[in-house]
């Protein structure tokens, strides 16, 4: 989905650079994105805060899990 519209930026755009690390701020620099009429602000923020808590931890547990030898899916039969 287009974030921002002035620059043509997506939602994929944006979560890309977020799940490499990069703040809102340094994504804003980047790819433009906000820096026009700043109408996507909100909602491309919600992206990297997204992107940002959720999805680097849940792959480094279960990184974690599968080096230590623990099988993923443990669900009882």
């Amino acid at each position: 989905m287009i974030i921002c519209v002035c620059r043509r930026i997506s939602d994929r755009e944006i979560a890309r650079h977020a799940r490499a690390g990069m703040g809102f701020d340094d994504i804003q620099f980047e790819l433009g994105v906000a820096t026009q009429c700043g109408k996507c602000e909100g909602c491309a923020r919600d992206v990297v805060a997204q992107c940002n808590g959720a999805c680097p931890s849940a792959n480094i547990s279960l990184g974690a899990d599968l080096a230590q030898g623990q099988a993923w899916n443990t669900r009882s039969v």
